[in-house]
């Protein structure tokens, strides 16, 4: 699909304004009209005249654009609009927010971020940005494919906006409610696949029916490791390794979660205890004279290890994922990335 610059989606959202209440209201339209003060009569499609090489002429377009939104949405509002009407007004306002920010000055200027969850297209609104990684993005739409990599099938499909985490439709995909050959996922470029197992789990589950899901670190976050090993699942996904770019890593922290401790590579041991969002195992003055501290941290106060709500299911998945039988299993069953 065709993304949309800031300056096209503000002058395409007015036009939609004004087209759809043509039909329906042209009372409504008319008003609007005579409260824009662009010299555009928002007819034609694309961007408006403008020296682009100009940043000052730029500055300005954007700033008049501003203008003529807030001044329609001044015409309308507190009016009972329904329909495709109400709809391309709410457009509007969301188009004249997410990209804009006003100066000291009061000039309307294009905001040095990005808006969570922005709207890409007045044509196509659900569209979003997707990332598969820093560097590669991707605009539209993500498909998630269910596989069955037994006997090669697909299973389920679900098509999301592009910005949507892969692990957000893995129980659509595997459908927790279907008695027939189970689901995994390859959400357009890569996923989990499911085959039908035991049930057990790898934290023991429920002893029901379940299958073995196979899939990357995409699938592999703690809330989605418990909830699926509750519903009797074998998650045999992939936890990644936690960066430390100051020397060791946590995974390199010996992580007692029954006796409430945490020893370091240096074998300190202190106790876990609660912080402000998670729970944390804080060395403070141990690593003052620590014959490691150069290859662990950088900090004044000493290392500190934050424990995760889902802990246990993580560092469960890390120990399992070393067992060479396992990781023969995930090599086989897994769902190789794709371009697709």
């Amino acid at each position: 699909m065709a993304t949309q610059d800031t300056v096209i989606q503000l002058r395409a959202a007015i036009r939609k304004v004004l087209s759809i209440a043509d039909p329906v209201d042209p009372e409504l339209a008319s008003a609007v009209r005579g409260a824009l003060t662009r010299d555009d009569d928002y007819a034609s499609l694309g961007k408006p005249p403008c020296d682009w090489d100009d940043p000052k002429a730029r500055a300005a377009l954007v700033d008049a654009l501003v203008h003529d939104a807030k001044a329609a949405l001044g015409v309308v509002d507190g009016r009972a609009l329904e329909g495709p009407l109400a709809e391309a007004v709410e457009l509007l306002g969301l188009v004249a927010g997410q990209d804009i920010e006003q100066d000291d000055d009061g000039i309307f200027r294009i905001a040095r971020r990005v808006a969570r969850d922005r709207v890409i297209s007045t044509v196509d609104v659900e569209a979003r940005h997707g990332h598969k990684s820093r560097a590669r993005t991707f605009d539209g739409y993500k498909s998630h494919l269910g596989v069955d990599p037994d006997d090669e099938l697909i299973t389920n499909v679900a098509v999301t906006p592009a910005n949507t985490a892969d692990r957000e439709v893995i129980d659509t995909l595997l459908d927790q409610h279907s008695t027939g050959t189970p689901a995994g996922s390859e959400p357009g470029v890569g996923g989990p696949a499911a085959r039908t197992g035991t049930g057990s789990g790898p934290q023991g589950g429920t002893g029901a029916k379940g299958f073995e899901v196979y899939g990357d670190s995409a699938y592999a976050d703690g809330a989605t490791l418990d909830g699926q090993t509750a519903r009797g699942h074998d998650m045999r996904t992939k936890v990644p390794p936690v960066r430390n770019a100051n020397g060791y890593s946590k995974d390199q922290f010996n992580i007692d979660l029954a006796a409430g401790t945490v020893t370091c590579p240096a074998q300190r041991t202190v106790a876990i205890r609660k912080g402000l969002r998670y729970r944390v195992a804080r060395f403070g003055a141990l690593c003052t004279s620590c014959p490691l501290r150069a290859q662990c941290t950088t900090s004044r106060r000493g290392r500190a290890i934050s424990i995760h709500p889902q802990e246990a299911a993580l560092q469960h998945a890390k120990a399992r994922q070393k067992d060479p039988s396992w990781q023969q299993d995930y090599r086989t069953y897994r769902n190789e990335d794709s371009a697709a």
